[in-house]
């Protein structure tokens, strides 16, 4: 067999560096490897609306019509900040869900991008309204395009859950819906036992608030309006996050789940439950 041709290759299985082959061996030279293009379900037959809010005074501006005043000083991550701000990337043909996540001061912190579509679900997608009768996938991820969570949402019937895992794949638990009728519930498991939930405030359940195990509210999901154009011709939902306290682990994880999808994942016929 020859030798590669001379470039830049892998330094190592998992390497974020590349080292330089000379045709013959391999020399003291490296380099960082270039940013992977994190992976999505997106597809060039959709149409967005728009470029989306990514104006700071926009974000701020979302955050005050969720009558979510300024919090403290968060630590920068999706699971420090006491505030985030969640925009659904608006398509008036819609065939993968795609958010991006915003601290209080309008900086870009995250992203939640579907994958694992097939062709043939986009298609079905793209024909009429049936995503509740498919199993969907979603990423994710933080500021540096890792992916910090991955979320499962099986096909579902009647009752909705969602499996939450972190982005190496080590199990979270899972948020499982309680009832059909009336305020929808949702519970958090963990290892067997119910570390708390979250609670519609009315049928429609378009805001939420976020229980622990006792009962008492820890965050609030509140959803913001749209605009006439968006509301009506998309189903691009709008979504900030307060978390009142700091919480720990697995918590806060699910907390942050249950804001980040709680359009796509589980609240996803026809704008509203039932």
């Amino acid at each position: 067999m020859t030798n590669p041709q001379p470039g830049w290759y892998p330094d190592g299985p998992g390497a974020t560096s590349l080292r330089w082959w000379d045709g013959n061996q391999w020399t003291n030279q490296t380099q960082q490897a270039p940013p992977q293009q994190p992976r999505s379900d997106g597809s060039g037959w959709e149409i967005p609306l728009g470029q989306g809010p990514t104006d700071p005074n926009k974000i701020r501006d979302q955050q005050r019509r969720a009558g979510v005043g300024q919090a403290g000083q968060g630590g920068g991550t999706l699971f420090s900040e006491p505030v985030l701000v969640v925009n659904q990337k608006v398509k008036l043909i819609e065939m993968s869900n795609e958010y991006s996540v915003f601290d209080q001061h309008g900086r870009q912190i995250g992203s939640v991008a579907q994958v694992g579509q097939s062709a043939l679900k986009k298609a079905v997608r793209f024909l009429g309204s049936y995503d509740q009768f498919f199993t969907h996938k979603l990423e994710v991820r933080d500021a540096n395009h890792q992916t910090v969570l991955r979320l499962t949402r099986p096909a579902k019937f009647v009752k909705s859950r969602m499996i939450v895992e972190r982005g190496d794949g080590t199990p979270v638990g899972e948020i499982v819906q309680q009832n059909v009728f009336g305020k929808i519930r949702f519970s958090f498991l963990a290892g067997g036992h119910e570390i708390g939930g979250i609670q519609a405030e009315n049928w429609r359940a378009w805001n939420f608030a976020v229980l622990d195990h006792t009962g008492a509210e820890v965050a609030r999901i509140t959803k913001t309006f749209e605009g006439i154009a968006k509301t009506m011709f998309t189903t691009a939902d709008n979504y900030v996050l307060q978390i009142h306290r700091q919480l720990q682990d697995p918590l806060i994880s699910m907390v942050v789940a249950s804001a980040l999808t709680v359009d796509t994942a589980l609240k996803q016929d026809s704008r509203g439950f039932g």
